[in-house]
């Protein structure tokens, strides 16, 4: 119970009680309207610094000098940003086609971008390179401006100001293409009201970078302890390492001068460390959102406590899965009800592969922003082509899984620490050998095939 009481501090009346004491004053002077306006503000300064990074670093063609073009391409974002906040705030007065068909109408947008760069010269003049600006951006912030308009389908924008979304779409607590937190409807669900709720939602985001911190110092250890070269840490144990190899080295090498232990070895480590380095980040920008009074769900919840595929899916990057359950998954399993009401295990099929296959490619393919800009799509297909395959296993995977947890209507699993033990090896052993076709490396899809069929014995 003390133990409890100790990772549960965030949750004791005790000291939320000390904590609103102690930063009384500080807490009623951060009122809701405060911290959004600072978000907001500090979002658009987000806006320019990195479409200035991302401008500069890809050296568009065009006569506007870098800060210029950085500018114009900024304020081309804000204004679309605008328009589809207006089009999800009168969303019931849009075409019927776009009514019906939102997020397909937002991303033929940006392939219509495409479309027009492919059809004209790189120095045909300022607005192509606004728009080459604009379009290599665009895989940043077209599933923030998704929510924004799915709020809009579902009635939620009242009360909303385009300054509330605008804070969502440039975060200033950072993350990835994926928007972590899942919309302002999402946020303001989960947003701290009086300085009680507050108080907690602080708390818990202390209590992630704590949890964070501890993470660092363990990637640091299974760095230093596991892996060869190894790190300062191998330095003071007097440079000696299990020297157990990363994955990444293994692929390149298709596992050759290794042991099948150290192979087998290489590809749990991997997904451990994997498990970790999410885990750090989540929790890092999981905190902030949470400091600023957004006590929001985490990103990566003890996935490898998960007794299923599918729970370690929803577990490892809750706010990625979002998407593709949001804008794949549920509309597909909508939209085949009635033509699959008699096949409900092709209906899930579909779904799951809609989501996991389909959706999961098509998210990292955009997000080769300067493959897309400059028309190479067939070859940004073939640079995935291990992603893909890694998609389709990992689609195929959760349907598995999705379909023995309906099967089983409810029952209860077998109970006893070695029976979940079992369920968790299973699950820890399906990721690590999906990660082959998955983790960054130089390695082909030929070389990650053969060393997977290697960890069989089958050189």
């Amino acid at each position: 119970m003390q133990i409890k009481q100790f990772t549960q501090f965030h949750e004791s009346p005790a000291v939320i009680a000390w904590w609103c004491t102690w930063l009384g004053w500080a807490l009623r002077q951060l009122t809701p309207f405060r911290r959004r306006a600072f978000l907001a503000l500090a979002a658009l300064w987000v806006c320019f610094k990195s479409t200035l990074r991302i401008v500069k670093s890809n050296n568009l063609p065009g006569p506007a000098d870098g800060i210029v073009a950085a500018l114009l391409v900024a304020l081309a974002l804000l204004a679309i940003a605008w328009l589809l906040y207006r089009a999800a705030a009168g969303f019931s007065s849009l075409p019927l086609w776009v009514r019906k068909h939102p997020q397909l109408t937002l991303h033929s947008m940006y392939w219509g971008f495409l479309v027009v760069l492919w059809s004209t010269a790189p120095g045909s003049g300022l607005w192509r390179q606004v728009l080459a600006g604009v379009a290599l951006i665009f895989p940043l912030l077209v599933w923030r401006f998704a929510y924004v308009l799915l709020a809009g389908q579902y009635g939620r924008m009242a009360g909303t100001r385009f300054s509330d979304h605008l804070l969502t779409l440039w975060p200033i607590y950072g993350g990835t293409n994926t928007p972590y937190g899942s919309g302002i409807g999402y946020l303001s669900r989960s947003e701290a009201k009086t300085e009680e709720e507050l108080a907690r939602s602080q708390l818990a985001g202390i209590k992630l970078l704590i949890l964070c911190a501890l993470w660092m110092v363990v990637t640091d250890i299974m760095e230093g302890v596991l892996y060869g070269p190894g790190n300062e840490l191998t330095q003071k144990l007097g440079g000696y390492t299990l020297a157990v190899p990363k994955l990444a080295r293994m692929l390149e090498k298709e596992g050759a001068d290794s042991r099948l232990w150290i192979s087998w070895a290489s590809i749990y480590c991997e997904l451990f460390h994997q498990v970790l380095r999410h885990a750090i980040h989540g929790h890092g920008v999981i905190a902030i959102l949470r400091l600023f009074g957004f006590n929001v769900f985490r990103n990566t919840y003890k996935p490898l406590l998960a007794e299923s595929i599918v729970e370690f899916w929803n577990r490892y990057y809750y706010y990625f899965k979002e998407i593709l359950a949001n804008f794949f998954f549920l509309p597909t399993f909508t939209q085949l009800g009635k033509k699959l009401r008699n096949w409900p295990t092709l209906r899930l099929w579909a779904a799951v592969f809609a989501a996991a296959f389909v959706g999961n490619t098509y998210y990292h393919l955009i997000n080769l922003e300067r493959m897309m800009v400059d028309g190479q799509v067939l070859e940004a297909i073939y640079l995935h082509r291990s992603r893909m395959f890694y998609c389709f296993l990992l689609a195929f995977g959760i349907f598995v899984s999705m379909l023995r947890q309906q099967r089983r209507g409810g029952r209860a699993l077998a109970s006893g620490w070695a029976s979940r033990i079992l369920r968790m090896a299973g699950v820890w052993t399906f990721f690590s050998l999906l990660f082959i076709w998955n983790v960054r490396s130089g390695a082909s899809f030929t070389a990650r095939t053969n060393f997977f069929f290697s960890l069989f014995g089958f050189a």
